[in-house]
């Protein structure tokens, strides 16, 4: 059983930038795909990038492509969300998730483990 819990969300002013972590513990943090989603208020839970094992791939959704960047340490059993230049749509309750998969899965249902989330709000 996996255990994933993200940080590093808050309040921030649009354009500005935060990182977020995601925390994995209990299974082989190399041997699991990653993938970063989000639920705004009143919207379905939506993909926003995934990362494979190495993490030499990567997968952006393209309202955040060219802004956002997924990175891992799997030394550290640890994966980020680095994002920048952040606007009003952003803000969103994001979810970490891991899968075992070798190709990241791009949909929430095909993910097995999910953390609580971490709000993110992005001010105008």
């Amino acid at each position: 059983q996996v255990q994933v819990v993200e940080s590093g969300g808050g309040l921030v002013q649009a354009g500005g930038s935060l990182r977020l972590s995601c925390a994995a513990s209990g299974g082989t943090f190399g041997r699991y795909s990653m993938g970063w989603f989000r639920q705004a208020p009143g919207k379905e839970r939506e993909f926003v990038a995934a990362i494979s094992w190495s993490g030499g791939s990567t997968y952006y959704a393209d309202s955040v492509k060219g802004r956002f960047t997924i990175s891992r340490e799997n030394a550290k059993n640890t994966v980020y969300l680095q994002m920048n230049s952040l606007n009003a749509e952003d803000t969103a309750v994001y979810y970490c998730a891991a899968d075992r998969a070798f190709i990241p899965p791009r949909m929430g249902f095909e993910y097995d483990y999910w953390g609580q989330g971490t709000q993110v709000t992005v001010s105008s």
